[in-house]
């Protein structure tokens, strides 16, 4: 299996690294600690450094309760970043976003993928990507970051999760987006509750078998810490979840801790 991914054609015989570069002062993890362009392109490199095979740039915070930005502050926030890293790196960069203009204006600026929360429903997100050679990942979240967790329901998380993603890669489809672009990701955390994402976790190989490769972001996220009972340290965690992941058939792992999940990918591919 391969990912078109920009420039780059990954071969994803492996689980590949995204390592995560939040451009923002709320993220729920690390807010604030790279909001500068040189501090984030120092996190960048040293992530890179660590084994990151991609780099993940946002300007926005999609935690629960986040406020939306403004167009021109998330342009404000990420573009100088990716300028600045296209120059000087040989890893795709993917931007984090779901405005079509921050889409287009990044890959201008050198971004390899477009990860978006709202798997391309903005109008204009399709055209923004479809004549490009950018690489895309659809993601399911169920309503919006300020609303999703309040009272999140299904009555088959799997099935709905699953339809929804094909759905919307049928779409891309559709639309001349070559499948090689086209990566999902069944969006833990993002309009779940803890049942629905252990039934996820649990039941990811059914997603894997839509044919396209499966992104998994669950780093340092709160129903880790629930099932953990340990909030301030959210590491073993975040490692056992990446190892269960790529087990299932998750091939990309977004993670904050790169440099772990490298060591623990290694000693999986070990036993395989």
């Amino acid at each position: 299996m391969n990912f078109q991914c920009g420039q780059y054609l990954l071969q994803l015989d492996r689980p590949h690294i995204m390592g995560i570069v939040n451009v923002t002062p709320d993220s729920f993890s690390d807010g604030g600690r790279y909001t500068s362009v040189d501090l984030a392109v120092e996190h960048a490199l040293k992530l890179i450094a660590d084994g990151a095979d991609i780099l993940d740039i946002g300007g926005e915070s999609t935690r629960p309760g986040a406020e939306p930005v403004s167009l021109d502050e998330e342009l404000n926030r990420v573009i100088p970043v990716i300028s600045a890293l296209a120059k000087q790196i040989k890893v795709p960069i993917s931007i984090d976003t779901y405005k079509p203009e921050v889409m287009r204006a990044s890959i201008e600026a050198g971004a390899d993928m477009v990860n978006d929360v709202q798997a391309l429903r903005m109008p204009g997100a399709v055209d923004a990507v479809a004549n490009s050679q950018a690489g895309v990942c659809l993601m399911h979240m169920q309503g919006d970051p300020k609303t999703m967790q309040l009272e999140p329901h299904y009555q088959d998380v799997v099935a709905e999760v699953r339809a929804f993603l094909n759905e919307r890669k049928q779409a891309l489809l559709a639309s001349g987006i070559a499948a090689n672009r086209i990566v999902l990701d069944p969006g833990f955390g993002f309009g779940k509750s803890r049942a629905h994402n252990i039934a996820l976790l649990k039941n990811l190989q059914d997603l894997a078998d839509l044919d396209s490769p499966l992104l998994v972001g669950l780093s340092r996220k709160s129903i880790l810490a629930a099932i953990a009972g340990d909030d301030e340290q959210r590491l073993p965690a975040s490692l056992a979840a990446a190892v269960i992941s790529a087990m299932k058939g998750a091939k990309i792992l977004r993670v904050h801790d790169v440099k772990a999940t490298v060591q623990a990918c290694k000693v999986l591919a070990a036993i395989q």
